[in-house]
C-alpha cells in the first residue's frame, strides 16, 4: 500500500491480539481509531497524537448502530487515501453443548462476533468514500472452517465472517478489499479461558493445554506483525479467506 495517508480502525484493542494490532499500526505511524468497552492507558500514553479511543459496548448492536449514525467515523477517515478495518473483538463463550447454552449468552456472542463486524464493515465502506483503497480484515479462526465439540457458537460465528468475505468479494468493488483471516493459535486471555473450561464443556481442552505446555502458541505481538504486513501487502484481498500460518509458510 503506497497511499500517503493511511488510517486504521481496530476493535477490542485493550488486550491480547487487539492491543498488539493497535500498537503495531501505531508504531508504523498509522493513526488508529480504537473501539472497545474500556481504554488502553498504556497505548494512550505512548501514542497520544495518533490514537483515538472510543468506549463502546461492541456486544450491543443498538449502541454500535447509534455510534455509526454519528460523525466520529467519517471524521476519522476524512482525507485518508487508505482505510483499514480490523474486526478483532470477539468471544469464545458460551462453551458447551447446545442444551447448556443460555439464550442471552448466545445473543451476546452473535452480536459481538457477527453483527458488529458486519455493521462496521458496511460503515467503513460508506464513510470512507474519499479513500481509493479500503481494506477489511475479519479476524476469523480455524474454528470457522472445522467443527469442534462444545464450540458450536464460536464455530458458527467465525464461519459467518468467512462467508461474509466470500460474498462481499462478489460485489466487485474495486476500491474495497476484504479477507477473513485465521491468525493461528495465539497466546491470549481467550486461550486461558479455553484451558480453564471443563472437559464436559470442551472435550478437546487437553489439546490446547498441550500447545501451551510445548510453547506452540504464537505471541500476540508476532501475530500482529504478520497480520499487519499481510493487510498492507499487494496480495491482500486476492483470496477472501486465508490462514496466516499458510501465508507465512508460502512467503
Amino acid at each position: 500500500m503506497t497511499s500517503p495517508i493511511t488510517r486504521a480502525i481496530v476493535t477490542g484493542h485493550t488486550r491480547g491480539l487487539g492491543a498488539a494490532l493497535a500498537e503495531q499500526l501505531l508504531s508504523r505511524n498509522i493513526a488508529v481509531l480504537a473501539l472497545s468497552r474500556s481504554r488502553n492507558n498504556t497505548l494512550a500514553q505512548r501514542y497520544p497524537q495518533t490514537l483515538e479511543e472510543v468506549e463502546l459496548d461492541l456486544a450491543d448492536p443498538a449502541r454500535v448502530a447509534q455510534w455509526i449514525a454519528g460523525d466520529a467515523l467519517s471524521r476519522f477517515v476524512d482525507g485518508a487515501h487508505s482505510v483499514l478495518l480490523f474486526n478483532n473483538a470477539g468471544m469464545v463463550q458460551p462453551i458447551g453443548p447446545l442444551e447448556s447454552q443460555d439464550a442471552i449468552a448466545i445473543a451476546s456472542a452473535v452480536s459481538l462476533n457477527v453483527a458488529t463486524p458486519l455493521m462496521l464493515a458496511s460503515a467503513v465502506a460508506t464513510a470512507s468514500t474519499s479513500a481509493n483503497d479500503r481494506r477489511i480484515v475479519h479476524i476469523s479462526s480455524g474454528a470457522g472452517r472445522n467443527a469442534y465439540p462444545g464450540w458450536s457458537l464460536y464455530c458458527a460465528t467465525k464461519a459467518a465472517l468467512d462467508h461474509h468475505a466470500r460474498a462481499v468479494v462478489l460485489d466487485a468493488n474495486r476500491a474495497l478489499r476484504i479477507c477473513s483471516v485465521a491468525p493461528g493459535v495465539v497466546d491470549t486471555n481467550m486461550q486461558a479461558e479455553i484451558r480453564s473450561s471443563g472437559k464436559e464443556q470442551f472435550p478437546l481442552r487437553e489439546k490446547f493445554e498441550e500447545l501451551k505446555r510445548n510453547g506452540q502458541l504464537v505471541s500476540p505481538e508476532q501475530c500482529a506483525i504478520q497480520l499487519v504486513d499481510f493487510a498492507l501487502s499487494d496480495v491482500f484481498g486476492e483470496v477472501p479467506v486465508a490462514d496466516i500460518r499458510e501465508l507465512t509458510q508460502r512467503g
